[in-house]
């Protein structure tokens, strides 16, 4: 079955991608008018909600502000303790709250980021109980998501508990969970996004593009940088300009002719409050945005022989 939906018309954005984030420290914050009136003005309709309390968390405010600019919200990232049974309870009460907000707001999807401590997020080596108990969390936030009509996705991420490839691989084979495939937290962890395109794309629900910069990942992964350090550092390039494998991943999830959404999430930090400086995420997005006009992968117009082979 094809797609029925061009690729450009499934393309959302994100105000990380205009350096909006909550971490002290992370950068010159744009104002939310400018942020959306950009988005909208490169041909974006939908975006995520970013930090909480960058847009409105009233739903009907919410609404009204990205009805003015021709937005829609397509979901939100929401970050939850799930591994330890005495945080349960407050995880699902913060799911349901989180839930109730991208409801109303009219999104699509809930985007799960298992941490191990709300205010201190780090990789954590869970012991078998604690697996069990974060896999039955999921199941939870299953049931909290279907009913407030959402999907809910799970993202691999940097500083979380599902981070590296096993942990990947552990969700994949323990739970029935949809998958956020982010193409460069993925490398990060050492998993193979294009692999997992390939594999698994009957379990991705979601995806997040961004491309990486190697040098930068590498100091990343040897913690001689922070994560905060490395987006300030350039660690996610526009697309087409680092290492990962943009074209042949979108081809092959393209191929399975699912109408999936892409969201152009390339965290980035404004470090210095100069006009260039200030300009500089909106014409990064654009430099993305041309790769992805570049691309020839729409379903309808792919023949079987175009279909990348399993080998390597």
């Amino acid at each position: 079955m094809n797609t029925t939906a061009p690729l450009l018309g499934r393309i959302a954005t994100a105000p990380i991608s205009w350096g909006v984030c909550e971490v002290p420290g992370w950068g010159v914050q744009l104002p939310v008018d400018r942020v959306l009136a950009e988005m909208a003005g490169l041909g974006f309709t939908h975006t995520e909600l970013g930090s909480l309390g960058y847009l409105p968390t009233e739903p009907v405010v919410l609404r009204e502000l990205l009805d003015r600019h021709g937005l829609e919200l397509l979901g939100g990232f929401v970050p939850l303790v799930l591994h330890d049974a005495d945080r349960l309870d407050a995880a699902l009460a913060g799911a349901r709250e989180a839930a109730a907000l991208l409801a109303g707001g009219g999104a699509m999807f809930f985007v799960t980021a298992v941490v191990a401590d709300a205010d201190e997020w780090h990789h954590l080596d869970l012991t078998a109980a604690e697996w069990k108990q974060l896999c039955c969390g999921l199941e939870e936030i299953e049931r909290i998501c279907a009913d407030a009509g959402l999907t809910q996705v799970v993202h691999p991420h940097v500083d979380t508990v599902i981070e590296q490839v096993a942990d990947v691989e552990k969700v994949l084979s323990d739970t029935d969970v949809s998958l956020c495939l982010d193409t460069a937290h993925l490398a990060i962890g050492g998993a193979d996004p294009l692999t997992l395109a390939r594999t698994a794309g009957d379990r991705i629900g979601l995806v997040h593009l961004k491309d990486l910069d190697d040098e930068v990942a590498a100091r990343l992964r040897s913690k001689e940088l922070s994560l905060m350090k490395s987006v300030q550092g350039g660690i996610f390039p526009p697309l087409g300009r680092g290492s990962v494998p943009i074209t042949e991943i979108v081809t092959a999830l393209e191929l399975t002719g699912r109408d999936l959404w892409y969201v152009l999430e390339q965290d980035t930090a404004i470090t210095d409050d100069d006009p260039s400086a200030l300009a500089r995420p909106k014409l990064d997005v654009m430099d993305s945005i041309e790769f992805l006009k570049g691309l020839d992968v729409d379903s309808s117009r792919l023949r079987p022989s175009d279909e990348p082979s399993q080998e390597g």
